[in-house]
């Protein structure tokens, strides 16, 4: 078991999650996941000035005193502190699948962000070319190919997001 000040106080090659004592591996550095991770991530720093936010890139959010999360992207409101570590629930997080992540693990970390507040998710597989909308109580498929967040208003179309 890990204590919370080990891990706020080591440097993993590879960021990992840490969940009520246990440090959890991400699944990323496959070429699908990394393409669409910096393509999304692109698309939405394109966006930052003028939707009044700030895109981080795998960066440490704590859920509450035993729970950091590592979304491959999100997105925090300018008026929000610039803190080491995002203690405010983000805007939005972006979770980019892999072949080894599990809908149960998925579901935790979904979970986790909406009690903290956060207002919106977006989950993309790169292998299925789908996403998926989450906010709280509800989940859509992304069917008309935008991928969209309400004040402040940000979209993302999948054909982008997707580009070879």
């Amino acid at each position: 078991m890990t204590t919370v000040q080990e891990y706020l106080t080591t440097s993993y090659e590879a960021d990992r999650e840490y969940v009520d004592g246990e440090l959890l591996e991400r699944h990323s550095g496959e070429q699908p996941h990394t393409r669409v991770h910096g393509t999304v991530a692109y698309l939405l720093f394109r966006q930052e000035r003028g939707a009044g936010d700030r895109v981080l890139m795998s960066q440490r959010v704590e859920i509450s005193a035993t729970r950091f999360r590592v979304p491959d992207v999100c997105v925090v409101l300018a008026s929000d502190p610039a803190e080491p570590i995002v203690r405010h629930p983000p805007f939005l997080c972006v979770e980019i699948l892999c072949e080894l992540d599990t809908p149960a693990r998925l579901n935790e970390k979904l979970s986790d962000y909406f009690r903290m507040g956060v207002r919106y998710v977006w989950v993309l597989d790169p292998l299925a070319r789908r996403a998926y909308c989450y906010t709280p109580g509800e989940m859509h498929e992304v069917l008309d190919g935008v991928l969209r967040t309400n004040n402040p208003d940000i979209a993302v179309p999948l054909a982008d997001a997707f580009e070879e």
